[in-house]
């Protein structure tokens, strides 16, 4: 009988947790409605500079790495591909809609060792510094190969130099 009774007990605060962890990610989401849509992928993109495979980790707010964006659905980890274009960012990710970053959205791009629960090795992470409205945002990226990361910093450095001479050259 003790076993019954210790088991039910068990049930029963793991159901309380699961119902505590659903009302957090619920206010989450009421919280970052105001966060607006992502941006669209555009039709046409020109050919990708660079495209690795690997795990998109998430996106959060920029400098708060344990505060994941719920929206849709940037705070949940999974593989994707990314791929950079001269137009921007593209995180095809698996299980869920593709990430399109303009151009002259991104701010910024390091290594890490982690963010929102993933922590790897020594910049490990390609963390990818954008702004969505009025919100700085991070996504972090770990590509599959570790050979895969330098080139993808540059790839990133490369369309950050070369945004602000776009914006020039089309009179913005």
């Amino acid at each position: 009988m003790d076993k019954i009774a210790s088991l039910l007990i068990v049930v029963v605060l793991a159901a309380l947790a699961a119902g505590l962890i659903a009302k957090g990610w619920r206010s989450r989401l009421k919280r970052q409605a105001s966060l607006g849509q992502l941006p669209d992928v555009p039709e046409l993109l020109s050919p990708a500079v660079l495209v690795t495979e690997g795990q998109y980790v998430a996106t959060t707010t920029a400098g708060d790495w344990l505060d994941r964006i719920a929206v849709h659905g940037l705070g949940f980890r999974g593989n994707a591909e990314v791929s950079v274009h001269p137009e921007g960012v593209l995180f095809d990710r698996t299980g869920t809609g593709p990430l399109f970053v303009p151009a002259g959205a991104v701010s910024d791009c390091h290594s890490a060792n982690g963010m929102a629960g993933k922590f790897v090795e020594k910049d490990g992470l390609v963390v990818l510094s954008w702004m969505l409205g009025e919100r700085e945002l991070d996504t972090g990226f770990r590509t599959r190969h570790a050979s895969d990361k330098q080139p993808l910093l540059e790839a990133l450095e490369d369309l950050i130099s070369a945004a602000p001479q776009a914006d020039a050259d089309s009179g913005k």
